[in-house]
């Protein structure tokens, strides 16, 4: 009997070990994305979606079936919106939506339930009674987390190029009207410019142009790829220039006082909202806050008093 449990726990530790050096290893690893110029920049994935990534290949039958086209298909343009093209496919995505809640989730629910088990006091027993609603949370969190980080990185992506589309489209009047040709202007802004994400999709416009396409396709795909209304914008003005033969220059500069006008009234909006989205902080943690510093001496006082 004796050596049955050392046997079981020997297995037990060899096994922790292994997923402790599993995670450790899958921890420190970083991942790349190539760019259409060769250069790589840097994209983390989530660490528990790098966990069990290696995983995903398994449900690949489940998700090739056509019933799953369409989810496949708004996936993918979200991460080539989002620049995770590279890095992680459609499929993978939804079989971590399979993955976490039966992996994560489950396993996340046994360590709450020994945690649960431990509390001293009454805590761990009202927590057990609980534990189906816990549990429940946290298989939901789960299940919904890829599609959440997906949106989020998409979101960012776009923050990013909201950012940068102004300042890179006063470069290109600038460039234009002294004379520069339009792709000129674009390599040399690019090359001169830390690669954020308006730059990675100039390069890829930039090679493009550069195996045959037409600057009006190129740029249309790249509206298409990014899905963010500014970029339709810029990209239908300079197409619909290009078709009618009119200035270029002209139609960036317009488009930068668009974007420049576009970027002020996001800040006021923001500014406006700020007020609402202050509300409940204020009301959740300050006024208690305020209250306790005013109110507890005196409570304190008359409780000594025995009031």
């Amino acid at each position: 009997m004796n050596f049955t449990w050392l046997f079981i726990a020997v297995c037990a530790g060899l096994a922790a070990s292994g997923v402790a050096w599993y995670a450790g290893y899958t921890s420190l690893q970083i991942t790349y994305v190539t760019l259409a110029d060769g250069r790589r920049r840097e994209r983390r994935l989530p660490l528990s979606m790098r966990w069990l990534l290696p995983f995903a290949p398994n449900l690949k039958p489940l998700f090739d079936r056509p019933a799953w086209v369409p989810a496949r298909e708004k996936i993918r343009r979200d991460l080539i919106a989002a620049g995770y093209t590279d890095l992680i496919a459609p499929y993978e995505l939804l079989a971590l939506r399979v993955l976490m809640p039966l992996v994560l989730g489950v396993g996340g629910s046994v360590l709450l339930y020994l945690v649960m088990w431990q509390l001293p006091g009454r805590l761990g027993p009202v927590l057990l009674e609980r534990q189906a609603l816990l549990y429940g949370l946290l298989l939901a969190l789960s299940l919904f987390y890829p599609g959440w980080w997906l949106k989020q990185a998409r979101r960012q992506r776009h923050e990013e190029i909201e950012r940068a589309l102004p300042f890179v489209l006063d470069l290109l009047t600038l460039s234009v009207e002294a004379g520069i040709d339009f792709m000129t202007a674009v390599r040399r802004i690019v090359e001169r410019r830390e690669p954020d994400a308006l730059g990675e999709e100039l390069i890829r416009v930039f090679r493009q142009i550069q195996v045959g396409k037409t600057r009006r396709e190129a740029l249309r795909d790249m509206a298409q790829r990014v899905n963010h209304p500014d970029l339709y914008a810029v990209t239908n003005a300079l197409v619909q220039a290009d078709e009618l033969g009119s200035s270029i220059g002209t139609a960036l500069r317009l488009q930068a006082d668009q974007m420049r006008v576009r970027r002020y009234q996001r800040a006021e909006k923001l500014a406006n909202e700020a007020p609402v989205k202050l509300l409940f902080p204020l009301i959740a943690f300050i006024f208690p806050a305020v209250f306790i510093v005013l109110m507890g001496p005196i409570l304190m006082e008359l409780l000594r008093q025995g009031f």
